[in-house]
């Protein structure tokens, strides 16, 4: 079941919409690390620890550029 999300991020990566939904990608402070987080409004549909790291980012591209392929459109920040 997805989660509420807590707390205000640190950053948000991107924010994409479909009709009336919004999808945001941010980054969380966790105890000593990050965390990222996927979220549709008040609900946390995945999380994952999170590196600053070239690779990292990427994978957090890609997913974007899947889901736009999929019909979801660049909200802006």
């Amino acid at each position: 079941m997805p989660r509420r999300n807590s707390g205000h991020p640190v950053a948000t990566l991107w924010q994409l919409s479909w009709n009336d939904d919004c999808l945001s990608c941010a980054v969380y402070k966790a105890g000593k690390g990050l965390e990222m987080r996927l979220e549709v409004g008040p609900l946390t549909i995945l999380k994952e620890r999170f590196e600053i790291r070239p690779r990292t980012l990427a994978r957090v591209q890609a997913l974007r550029r899947s889901l736009k392929r999929r019909g979801w459109r660049d909200l802006g920040l």
